[in-house]
């Protein structure tokens, strides 16, 4: 009995140090990640979506069986990299691309679900990205929807876009967006 009770010991002992080391979560400080004061962006641009001509940049990728026979087109899903430039003219300096999809989600109004990141390639913001998941009320004068993280300089980014729109062709599909973002990121 004796010696059992060292290896029993040993063996609780072993086991005790297993589990402390497979930790679902534990706390952290975020100086410990570089953490500076928090900081409130204002960014302006304008997104470009592109559906007609001989280079689109928003396809429809799927639809419904009955999407061509509801009013607001509803299950209809558009994949996208659109410019996001300076100005409203599309052969204005470009700041980056919004890539992702929107799909028509409401059968009542013209709403789309925005799954979609700004992919920055100027300035301060190239190479970081912010991330929108949210609806879009197309026909809304102004449409505010979350950023909900985003990479690089917006890691951690969270906060608000707005969206109206300036240009709408209703021949072929194509729309100029303003958006201001307001991001707080570190």
């Amino acid at each position: 009995m004796a010696q059992t009770l060292p290896i029993l010991t040993i063996l609780l002992l072993s086991l005790l140090l297993q589990t402390q080391s497979h930790k679902f979560s534990s706390k952290l400080s975020p100086k410990s990640f570089g953490f500076k004061k928090e900081k409130l962006s204002h960014l302006h641009f304008y997104f470009h979506d592109i559906v007609g001509g001989d280079h689109p940049t928003a396809v429809r990728v799927a639809a419904a069986a009955t999407t061509n026979t509801s009013q607001t087109g509803f299950g209809a899903t558009v994949m996208i990299d659109d410019p996001l430039t300076v100005g409203p003219e599309r052969t204005s300096k470009i700041v980056g691309r919004a890539q992702g999809i929107y799909a028509s989600a409401c059968l009542t109004e013209t709403r789309l679900l925005m799954a979609l990141n700004y992919v920055f390639v100027e300035g301060k913001y190239n190479g970081s990205t912010l991330s929108i998941l949210g609806t879009n009320s197309v026909m809304s004068p102004v449409r505010e929807m979350p950023i909900v993280g985003g990479s690089g300089l917006f890691r951690f980014a969270r906060g608000y876009a707005l969206a109206k729109t300036v240009f709408f062709n209703i021949s072929n599909g194509d729309a100029v967006v303003e958006y201001n973002v307001y991001v707080l990121h570190y």
